[in-house]
């Protein structure tokens, strides 16, 4: 009489009939795989497990880089809507007063970020009436403010869009929430020859909303409609 234990009969008729639920479920597989290398003793090199746990670990680092790509271009596709809707909504309002206030509004909601302001180059103080009615969205500056603010004094290249992170935002930006601010999307403007540039500048309080490693492809292109936009107003 063998001493192995027999199977229970009606599992085994279950395994015969449907293999493919053993094959298919790898934990099962691999205690199989286990139990087989045991019998064959410490001295003997089973070459297929081997060739089979490094097809396992390819497959896994495969799914992972699928898994991967697909939320890359989920996220991807949730930020080009969110930039579309709002460039549409910022294209809504037919004055220049209201078109400003929204930036601070909806289009901030939109863009899920805690503030957004203008800062514009002039060589006249910002006693406007004017500006003092957009103060929470709109600053003067005066010549060479927005270049400096972008390098902090560094002789560094400018470019068109600058995240980046901070300790607390700058007062002259951003007022009495400047100490909550943790990062920022800078986009610089150009409105056209013979007119000073601008600053558009985008914060948050999540340090993690803006950062150096981000890709600046949507900003750049809401950049692009903001200056155009600008330009019209300014005209």
């Amino acid at each position: 009489m063998s001493s192995s234990p027999k199977i229970d009969d009606a599992l085994r008729e279950k395994i015969i009939s449907e293999p493919d639920v053993i094959l298919e479920d790898q934990d099962l597989m691999q205690a199989l795989i286990a139990a087989n290398e045991k019998t064959m003793g410490g001295n003997i090199v089973d070459l297929r497990g081997i060739a089979m746990e490094r097809l396992e670990a390819r497959l896994d680092r495969l799914e992972d880089t699928h898994r991967s790509v697909i939320a890359a271009a989920y996220e991807n596709l949730a930020g080009t809507n969110q930039v579309h809707r709002a460039i549409l909504r910022m294209l809504d309002p037919v004055e220049f007063e209201s078109f400003l206030h929204d930036l601070g509004g909806e289009v901030a909601e939109i863009l899920r970020v805690d503030a957004v302001r203008l800062v514009l180059e002039s060589v006249q103080s910002d006693d406007d009436p004017a500006v003092q009615r957009l103060g929470d969205v709109l600053s003067v500056a005066e010549p060479g403010f927005i270049d400096g603010y972008l390098t902090g004094g560094r002789n560094v290249p400018l470019r068109q869009v600058t995240l980046r992170q901070l300790q607390s935002g700058d007062g002259r930006i951003y007022g009495d929430t400047a100490d909550y601010i943790r990062s920022e999307a800078c986009l610089k403007l150009d409105f056209g020859q013979g007119r000073l540039p601008g600053l558009l500048v985008m914060g948050a309080e999540d340090p993690h909303h803006f950062t150096p490693q981000q890709g600046t492809d949507l900003l750049a292109f809401f950049a692009g409609v903001f200056e155009r936009a600008m330009r019209r107003w300014l005209s």
